[in-house]
Formats: structure tokens, C-alpha cells, sequence
């Protein structure tokens, strides 16, 4: 009889904390996005315990060091470590990360690992900290992790011609294939599955760059069409809580989705 195989142990692997659960009566499983296998699950024994050193650690947008085991796909956490550097989120930003939390658990497969997407995702916490504008870093981050999700949205270049998008000019943005300028005074009949957009926000949208808050806002329309798409109609609740905040306070619109 062939001995039994050892756990895969992994040790001090870099990470956050995505999201929580309650598992059983004590512990909890931990969603966690790491630097060489994305998105894992594992199973943080005795966590809710009083006394667990493992309870004050676990929380989303702190820089961890995790170790674990395991064959399955829900691993046993052993141990986890604090490594700073990394101010708190506040206010809207905080919202903004939760937003970029549910992104990743819903999109994001597990144990499915794309280079660069852990770096991408701690740069666009940094920028939430540092307190500038959320809309250029929500932007960035919901077009790359389309990119590396194999679903990157082509912006600068005409589907049907491969001309340069024309900033000035009107097109519809098909989700397979990129614009199609509309021509004329009357658009042509669109597909089902395309967008009508501004040039002038595919080339901020390329760019990074939201010279007015008109095109901030139709950006963010756009990308919100595309990613429901992707996410097949999944809701997501860090929206709700924002347009529930806003309409008990007024419209204090920001880059959030």
C-alpha cells in the first residue's frame, strides 16, 4: 500500500484578505489573493476564538504573510504575520476597495494565477490610501483585470477599419470586437451586445486621464456595462451601499462604480 501523500505546504506567501466567512462554530474560511497563486481559499481554525491570535489578522486591506497546506481546493491555514506599510482605508476609499474585493472573488477563479495581478491590485490600494481621485484607479484596475482575465478591451483602435479612434467621433463598442464608428446623422441599427460611447472617453479610458466629469461619468457607464456582462449579471453589493449612501446624503458622485 502506497504511503499517503504529504500536504502541499506553502509558506509566507504575501497576500490580503478578500473576504470572510463564518465555517462551523470557531473558524472561518478566508478568501485571500496571493502573490503566486491568486485567489485561495482556507480554512483559519479556532479563528473566532477570543483568544486566536488569528482573529485581529484576518481583515481585508492589510498586508499578510499566510502559510498553508493542503490538495483540496479549501486549504488548512497555519499561520499568518503582519507586514505593514500599507495606510488604512477610509471613508469612499474604503468603499472602493470592498469594491475591488467583490471584482476579484467574483471574476477571479481560484487557484487561478495571472502575473502581475496581485502587484495591480496592492498599487490601486496605495492610490485609494493616498486620497486622490477614485476614478482613474477604479478604471485602471477593472481594464486590467479584464486584460489578464483573457477579456482586454480594445480603446484605441477602430474595429471595422483599424483606424485610430477619432475623439471627436461617436461609436458603438461591441464586447467581442472593440468600436464601430457610427456613421452619418442616424447610427446604424446597433447589435444587442453593443455600447454606444464617445471617442473622447475610449481615449481617456486608454489614457487614464478624465479631463471633465462628463467623460469620468460615461467611463464609468461603459465599464459598468462591460463587467455585468462578464459577470453575468452577479450583483454588486459595494454598488448598492453607494447609491444607498448617496441617496440619503445627495449625489456626492465619485469614481466608484
Amino acid at each position: 500500500m502506497s504511503p499517503r501523500p504529504q500536504p502541499l505546504r506553502r509558506d509566507d506567501q504575501p497576500a490580503y484578505v478578500l473576504h470572510t466567512y463564518a465555517y462551523r462554530e470557531t473558524s472561518l474560511i478566508v478568501e485571500a489573493l496571493t502573490t503566486d497563486h491568486g485567489r485561495v481559499a482556507l480554512v483559519a481554525r479556532g479563528a473566532k476564538r477570543p483568544r486566536s491570535e488569528l482573529r485581529g489578522l484576518l481583515q481585508a486591506f492589510q498586508p499578510l504573510l499566510l502559510s498553508w497546506s493542503g490538495h483540496n481546493e479549501l486549504k488548512t491555514l497555519h499561520k499568518a504575520e503582519w507586514r505593514g506599510g500599507l495606510p488604512l482605508l477610509g471613508g469612499a476609499a474604503l468603499l472602493c476597495g470592498f469594491y475591488l474585493n467583490e471584482l476579484l472573488l467574483k471574476l477571479l477563479p481560484r487557484e487561478d494565477p495571472h502575473s502581475g495581478l496581485y502587484a495591480t491590485y496592492e498599487a490601486a490600494l496605495r492610490d485609494l490610501a493616498a486620497g486622490g481621485d477614485q476614478a482613474p484607479v477604479l478604471r485602471r484596475f477593472e481594464l486590467a483585470l479584464l486584460a489578464k482575465l483573457g477579456y482586454a478591451m480594445p480603446l484605441t483602435r477602430e474595429a471595422d477599419t483599424g483606424a485610430a479612434v477619432d475623439p471627436a467621433a461617436r461609436y458603438h463598442y461591441a464586447l467581442d470586437r472593440g468600436p464601430q464608428r457610427i456613421a452619418g446623422v442616424v447610427a446604424a441599427e446597433p447589435r444587442r451586445d453593443a455600447l454606444l460611447v464617445h471617442g473622447a472617453t475610449l481615449v481617456a479610458l486608454a489614457e487614464n486621464r478624465f479631463p471633465n466629469a462628463e467623460t469620468a461619468a460615461e467611463a464609468k457607464r461603459l465599464m459598468r456595462e462591460v463587467l455585468d456582462h462578464y459577470l453575468e449579471q452577479r450583483g454588486i453589493e459595494s454598488r448598492r451601499v453607494v447609491q444607498d449612501l448617496q441617496a440619503l446624503g445627495g449625489d456626492r458622485s465619485d469614481g466608484h462604480d
